[in-house]
């Protein structure tokens, strides 16, 4: 499994460092030093706080372009990244939004990244940047080029986001995997902070057969101990930051009591065995 591979587990939790608003974005505020220096302290307090791996992305660069990025957020997400991995031994990856897959793989291409986000992989979705095109194509033959094993992590169905037409959920996370190659599939709720049913997960996973499925979205120490007993990972943000605000930096003791509790879930998680018939 591909999670085992990156993060040595199985059922890893993976933190997220919002980056503060980065060149030519609408509310850059003019220092990259300060945007670094917050980076910095949010990587080091969820490493302390014990995740398995961490994934930095652009978040305060809203209203987010459709797919390509300045060069200038390219530079500073360069900077900021390698020197994330300088501090951090855990496995970094991106997620250059809103869509930006090529510059994410590039980025993590020269400093040595485990992963990247896709949030549009395949199919088409509505969104407020517009329609964005899913790219596997590209994005498969690009890594290729790259000549480097970063994994992809693929959103299915991603949030703040409506699918053209009414696709149906085990064939969107079947085309994801089977016509698409992605490594991980994620499913998320229809908004930061809202988390996927578990009725979702269940037919995730089912579709999924074994290919990971990680929480995208909306997991807090309340209710991870349901959410992970039908995924393979999560990825967490906003519940482990100060006071649960999203605009707040990372919470070191809400890091550790989260995982805490995620950790309680994997123990107790019986071996998955899949079948041709499954």
């Amino acid at each position: 499994m591909i999670t085992e591979q990156i993060f040595g587990k199985k059922n890893p939790i993976i933190g997220v460092v919002h980056l503060l608003p980065l060149p030519t974005s609408a509310r850059w505020g003019g220092n990259l030093q300060a945007v670094m220096e917050r980076a910095e302290q949010e990587a080091t307090a969820l490493a302390a706080g014990g995740v398995d791996g961490i994934i930095i992305e652009n978040f305060f660069d809203a209203p987010f372009t459709k797919d390509k990025v300045d060069p200038a957020v390219v530079s500073a997400m360069t900077l900021i990244v390698d020197r994330i991995m300088s501090l951090v031994t855990l496995p970094i990856g991106l997620n250059v939004l809103r869509n930006d897959a090529m510059t994410a793989l590039a980025i993590a291409s020269c400093v040595g990244a485990k992963f990247i986000r896709v949030n549009v992989y395949t199919g088409v979705m509505a969104t407020d940047q517009g329609l964005i095109e899913g790219k596997a194509h590209e994005i498969q033959r690009y890594r290729r080029e790259l000549g480097q094993d970063i994994a992809i992590f693929a959103d299915v169905l991603v949030k703040h986001a409506r699918p053209l037409g009414t696709p149906n959920l085990t064939s969107a996370v079947k085309d994801t995997i089977e016509r698409g190659l992605a490594d991980a599939v994620i499913l998320s709720g229809w908004a930061t902070g809202l988390p996927p049913n578990l009725e979702d997960l269940e037919l995730a996973q089912q579709a999924a057969k074994g290919t990971p499925v990680l929480i995208g979205s909306g997991a807090d120490i309340d209710n991870i101990s349901e959410l992970m007993g039908f995924a393979d990972g999560v990825i967490v943000a906003s519940s482990i930051k100060r006071k649960g605000d999203i605009n707040e930096t990372i919470d070191p003791t809400r890091v550790s009591q989260f995982v805490e509790a995620a950790g309680e879930v994997v123990a107790k998680k019986p071996e998955k065995q899949w079948t041709m018939d499954n």
